[in-house]
């Protein structure tokens, strides 16, 4: 069980209840500040004190006063007007997380809901009834406006949601359960649709994924590297130390680890005296993408447990200022960021499977052909990793740097940062089929060279990946091959656990 505070929420625990179908409890204390901004927000309709949300219209409406008796309706037509989101959903796991960062920012207290509509998010996630949530529309400010509607919908008993397998009606669902819809009253409407939570929720299963992997792409790089008969001079510490950036150091590190017992390995000047950049410069590539996802990873924490809406409520109503954290820039360059980290792990695993492939680069077979010439082998496999890297290439371009003015230029600079967790996404997974194809090469290569002088750690990988996809003994449809593989990957996270400390995604 997961207690959410508002303020401790942390990238594993996301992992655990979103993967791993935890539930989530309240901490008291947070349920008390909630009570606290909600008794705010009922004093400022009963004063009809003019405050931006509670009963004035939005965006370019906010000069529009909203009478008394319409405050709850106003709630009501504000989620039915902004569900406009459009495109296939998210997956399943970002809908979950979009709602328990949505939860986790309410729990600070400062956007006035009442108690019972924090309770019935935290029991939706605990019953995993998920919302349907268009992936388009976003502009990332003012927060993710029309993701959240789809979210909210569901709380008022309408919309469609994930249930059981199922995509099926919020109000059907709700029957079958026992539940009663949300009659969403003064401010609730926008404390739950003001906020950056679909472009987090998105950036947070990005970054699970992306860790676990860039530590896959270490595994496949050394099994790469066995093929090839590399130097592994290359990876002495000195030469890391000298340079003095620890994520480059750690690399190297593991990938000495992995082929610590290798007989597969060369020393310089053995066989070459230098190899290929994309061998020998694993730890340099590798570790700069690895920094990269660590200021990911802090800006993702902060955001987690950040209050992003407007206004905010402070000291029990006293002051309710409206300002503009609901802008998603931080996680916009963040996203942004992060697609460049990922597309270099698939730029660099090409480029070792071209070294594998290609007979003027190596001694194995042409393309790893069982007969060349008769048999293509992986040839194609090749072309496929070349496609899907310059498919990068075009998603990595940043989001962050667009904006288009909207609600008639009120909201005249936004962040697009739900485009940039999206196109993360998609690269990350074009990442990973091209990290199979490297695999499956990688595989065919050192059965050509031996399997028995691999190293035991590298040995037992191998082993496990042969269980997925056999070996290459004639031209088949090679696509089945790397599916296979890519969803096996999906599942493996390899560890390397003497004298290393990043052994599983933070």
């Amino acid at each position: 069980m997961v207690e959410l505070t508002g303020n401790t929420l942390t990238i594993e625990q996301v992992e655990r209840v979103c993967y791993g179908l935890e539930e989530v409890s309240i901490s008291p204390e947070s349920l008390g500040k909630v009570a606290d901004s909600r008794t705010a927000v009922e004093r400022i309709v009963i004063d009809k004190r003019k405050i931006y949300g509670i009963n004035t219209g939005f965006g370019k409406f906010s000069d529009v006063m909203i009478a008394k008796k319409d405050v709850n309706a106003l709630q009501q037509n504000l989620i039915r007007s902004h569900a406009c989101g459009v495109g296939e959903p998210f997956p399943e796991v970002v809908s979950r997380a979009m709602m328990l960062l949505r939860l986790n920012a309410l729990l600070k207290g400062f956007s006035g809901i009442r108690p019972v509509v924090a309770e019935q998010l935290a029991g939706l996630l605990n019953r995993q009834i998920h919302p349907v949530i268009p992936q388009q529309g976003s502009l990332g400010a003012s927060g993710d406006l029309a993701p959240l509607a789809h979210l909210a919908l569901v709380l008022m008993g309408e919309g469609k949601v994930h249930y059981s397998g199922q995509i099926l009606d919020t109000g059907d669902v709700f029957i079958r359960e026992g539940l009663r819809p949300t009659v969403l009253q003064a401010k609730e409407g926008l404390a739950l649709i003001n906020g950056t939570q679909a472009m987090t929720g998105m950036g947070v299963i990005n970054m699970l994924e992306a860790t676990k992997l860039a530590l896959q792409s270490e595994w496949i790089a050394a099994i790469s590297m066995e093929g090839l008969e590399a130097i592994l001079d290359a990876f002495h510490p000195a030469i890391h130390q000298a340079r003095g950036y620890s994520q480059q150091t750690e690399v190297a590190n593991r990938i000495r680890i992995m082929l610590q017992d290798s007989r597969l390995m060369t020393k310089q000047g053995e066989k070459r005296v230098q190899d290929a950049y994309s061998l020998r410069c694993i730890p340099q590539v590798h570790g700069a993408s690895w920094q990269a996802l660590d200021y990911v990873k802090e800006k993702l924490e902060i955001e987690m447990n950040a209050a992003t809406d407007n206004p905010l409520i402070f000291d029990q109503g006293a002051a309710v200022i409206s300002g503009g954290n609901f802008h998603g820039q931080p996680i916009a360059i963040a996203m942004d960021f992060m697609k460049i980290a990922v597309a270099e792990f698939a730029s660099i695993s090409e480029r070792r499977t071209e070294r594998l492939v290609n007979p003027h680069l190596n001694d194995l077979p042409a393309f790893l052909s069982p007969e060349p010439g008769l048999q293509s082998g992986a040839m194609i496999m090749q072309y496929v990793a070349a496609s899907l890297v310059s498919e990068n290439k075009t998603l990595a371009h940043p989001a962050s740097v667009d904006s288009i003015p909207s609600s008639a230029n009120q909201e005249d600079h936004v962040s697009m940062g739900t485009i940039a967790a999206r196109h993360a996404y998609s690269i990350i997974q074009n990442t990973r089929r091209v990290l199979a194809i490297e695999c499956i090469c990688a595989l065919q290569a050192v059965e050509y060279r031996g399997v028995e002088k691999m190293s035991s750690r590298t040995r037992s990988f191998f082993e496990a990946a042969r269980n997925v996809v056999p070996s290459i003994t004639a031209d088949r449809v090679f696509s089945e091959d790397i599916e296979r593989m890519t969803e096996w990957l999906k599942t493996q996270n390899p560890e390397i656990t003497e004298n290393e400390e990043r052994t599983k995604p933070a």
